[in-house]
This record gives structure tokens, sequence and C-alpha cells, in this order.
């Protein structure tokens, strides 16, 4: 957690300085930007920054990390079980961001590393420090991005083909870094329903051959297949797979 802070406070720099005054007569807020006019309009873009990043962070967050991967297969799982609501958007959310800073803790490190602690020690520029910092998450994506997906992407932009995969522009790695995540989650999840869909078809045959067409199949089904997921101890199998996908 203070990997990511210091993560999103080296994103959004800038050295903010608010003074709040409340005279007694009338209740107002004001902010000291500057003694000067530059200064004050440097704050201002600072703020604007700040603000625009702070805004982004959640997008930035399923984008350039294993968060929407994880979100999706935990969706199917669900599904599959059919439980419904049960366990809970909130509950698969957490779960999801707790796997993901555990997924990611080694690129939040080296940006973190590499460039938020030169900067903040003065021995780095901005501009240097994004570079750095960037660099790590790149190759997370790269790693993880299909080459089919990175051809269809630099083919739609008209730009000449990379000589390196480490030269792809982020505007091309970003969406081929998303279809790629959505096309691993699928075939996951695809994998995750097949168990699952067995017992649903072994439970209507059932039914069917007793003559009790009335009764819905998923009403006995689901709690076989709760029976079956625990029996395999399943949250452990999929955490761990989920892991191990992306450490191939």
């Amino acid at each position: 957690m203070k990997t990511l802070s210091g993560l999103v406070v080296f994103l959004a720099t800038g050295l903010l300085t608010a003074q709040i005054q409340a005279p007694t007569n009338t209740p107002t807020i004001s902010i000291n930007l500057g003694n000067s006019a530059g200064e004050a309009a440097s704050n201002s873009i600072q703020i604007f920054v700040l603000l625009t990043i702070l805004s982004l962070v959640p997008a930035i967050f399923m984008m350039f990390t294993s968060f929407a991967r994880l979100t999706i297969v935990l969706s199917f799982l669900r599904q599959a079980l059919g439980t419904q609501n049960v366990p809970s958007n909130q509950v698969l959310a957490g779960l999801a961001m707790i796997m993901t800073f555990y997924i990611m803790a080694p690129t939040f490190r080296a940006i973190k590393t590499d460039a938020y602690d030169p900067m903040k020690r003065g021995e780095i520029s901005l501009e240097q420090a994004w570079d750095r910092g960037a660099e790590p998450l790149r190759l997370f994506m790269l790693k993880h991005t299909r080459e089919k997906d990175l051809a269809l992407f630099i083919r739609l932009s008209g730009q000449p083909k990379p000589a390196t995969r480490l030269e792809v522009p982020m505007e091309i790695l970003t969406p081929a870094f998303m279809i790629s995540e959505l096309k691993t989650a699928f075939e996951i999840g695809f994998l995750i329903f097949i168990p699952f869909l067995i017992v649903d078809l072994v439970v209507a045959s059932i039914l069917l051959a007793m003559g009790m067409m009335m009764l819905p199949p998923v009403m006995i089904s689901m709690p076989f297949k709760i029976l079956l997921f625990v029996m395999v101890d399943g949250w452990h199998l999929l955490v761990g797979s989920l892991v191990q996908s992306f450490n191939v």
C-alpha cells in the first residue's frame, strides 16, 4: 500500500501549499498558491494535473495491471456456481484488488526504486523519472501481450512496424494488452465452466428420468456445485492458477 501511495505521488508530483483562512465575520476559504504571478500559474497547473491523475487512477489501475483478468475470471466463477450475488461484487472486487497488489508488487517496487526515489532525492528530473517509471510497467504489459494483438493495432495505427517489442509505443501497447487480457480471461472462464456444466447435465438428466420436469434443475444442482467446489479446495486452486498465469 505504501508503494502504491508513492506511485500515485510520483504520477501526480508537485508541491502544493494551501492555507485556509476563516475570518470571524464571513466564512471564506482561500488558497495561497504563491507570491508571484508566475508561481501561482505554475501551482494552478500542478493542481489541475493532480486532480486529472487522481480521476484517472481507477482507469489506469484496470488498464495497466492484472485487475481486469482477475475480475472477469472471478465473475465467471460466480456465474458457473449459479450463486447469483454470492460472493458480492464488493467482495470480488476486493479480492481482485488484493491479488493485483500481490502480482504487481515487483513492478510497483521497481517503479518506486528506479524512478520515484531518485526523483524525490533530486537526482533526476520529472521527465527522466517518468521514462524510468514507465519501463517496468511496459515490460509487464509486453510479457502478457500477444504478438497478434500488437500487430493488429500497429496495422490500424498506420505506423511503421517497430524493430523490437521494446520500441512499441504505449498508445499501441495499451489496447493490445487489454485485448490479450480479455482473451486469456475468457479462456480461463471457459475451463471453469466445464466441471459445473457437467454437474448441471447430470442433475437435469436424473430429474428428467424421474419425471420431475417441473422442478428447476438449477435449484438442485447448485448445492452439488458448491459442494464440489469446496471439496476440491476451489479457492486455493483458482487463486494459485491465476497467480501462476502471470508468471508464465
